[in-house]
């Protein structure tokens, strides 16, 4: 790995070489356009493989295109989706599940994990039912959080339960759903059909792919008409092959849970490696493949004069992500630039070191 290898972001990292084969392999000879073809079924079938269920599965360009669309498919523009307020839905994505989704509003609950709890979705579900307040439909949530942690299978059943009782359905957002799998060690079915998400966006692009989202729907009925959906708003990509053959890549050889088995190896090693740091603390349990740490300004303008480049959007704390490729070694750079960091006192924030 070069040395320069940052790790502000896990959409920093190349595409991982099981998928490269597979876009290789894809690129020989002509195939029927518009996903009739032999690599989208195959990569359909995997999916149906890897979850054991008869889902229906389209393929998007991105996780915003994703989880708007599957959130409009589930709303009309007179509902609201309950969500966390730290939720990626919320925060990152410009407005758009509303504006596919024609107006529905976002309800948000504050939470210090950014994770939901069965009485966050009763008491936004309930605290208003007149004709006046966009009702209740959908409840979405991010595995693993924005803040890195790992919904529970039985935290997933309490929230599926509630949704039963009140008549909402369950959207999961899973950009790093493979991550939340490597850390539970669980089927995949298991945190999400069997314990009651009715649609999962499963996500490619922070795993290895270079792009590309698959939206699986367990609930088969709340996919009619989605492929007008997709191409509604862009995303039935023409040379679909090139969309859904990396998936076949990544499900076919297990990619998918050895990528994210190492980016949450790689985490742990970081936290482990500064756990005494003095004036260093994570921010929250690490959990996925992010590390938050909280620290004063000076050690980490320290960290930058270092060269080192990280995100401080979610309570002023420093996050590091960590991808398939992560290097151990860089990773070990990384804790002992911030252990020289914290050692200083911040006094070398304008030396301008890069850390090898």
């Amino acid at each position: 790995m070069p040395s320069s290898q940052q790790f502000a972001s896990d959409n920093y990292a190349g595409i991982c070489p099981e998928v490269w084969r597979a876009m290789e392999a894809a690129n020989t000879g002509s195939a029927t356009a518009y996903g009739e073809d032999l690599w989208t079924q195959r990569a359909s079938d995997a999916f149906r493989g890897l979850f054991g269920a008869a889902c229906e599965v389209f393929f998007a360009f991105n996780g915003t295109a994703a989880n708007s669309l599957a959130l409009a498919a589930l709303c009309q523009s007179y509902h609201s989706v309950i969500c966390s307020a730290q939720a990626h839905v919320e925060t990152d994505e410009c407005g758009a599940p509303e504006f596919f989704s024609n107006g529905s509003k976002l309800l948000v609950a504050h939470t210090e994990n950014g994770k939901l709890t069965a009485e966050t979705i009763r008491a936004l579900a309930t605290g208003r039912s007149d004709i006046h307040f966009p009702k209740p439909r959908v409840v979405t949530i991010t595995q693993p959080t924005e803040t890195g942690q790992v919904y529970t299978v039985d935290e997933i059943r309490s929230l599926s339960a509630v949704c039963r009782e009140l008549g909402l359905k369950l959207h999961m957002d899973g950009a790093r759903f493979a991550h939340a799998c490597a850390t539970l060690g669980c089927d995949p079915a298991d945190i999400s059909w069997r314990a009651g998400v009715d649609v999962l966006c499963f996500g490619g692009t922070k795993n290895g792919m270079a792009v590309g989202e698959a939206v699986l729907f367990f609930d088969t009925e709340l996919a009619r008409d989605f492929d007008y959906r997709c191409k509604q708003a862009g995303q039935l990509a023409s040379k679909m092959r090139f969309l859904s053959a990396p998936w076949v890549g990544l499900l076919e050889s297990g990619a998918w849970l050895t990528n994210a088995r190492h980016g949450n190896a790689c985490a742990l090693r970081l936290a482990r490696a500064i756990a005494d740091v003095p004036g260093v603390a994570l921010m929250f349990p690490v959990e996925a493949n992010a590390v938050f740490l909280k620290a004063d300004a000076a050690l980490l303008a320290a960290l930058r004069a270092r060269g080192w480049r990280f995100y401080t959007f979610i309570g002023g704390g420093a996050r590091f992500m960590f991808a398939w490729d992560a290097d151990p070694a860089r990773v070990d750079a990384l804790a002992a630039d911030i252990r020289a960091a914290a050692r200083a006192g911040g006094a070398d924030a304008g030396e301008g070191r890069v850390a090898a």
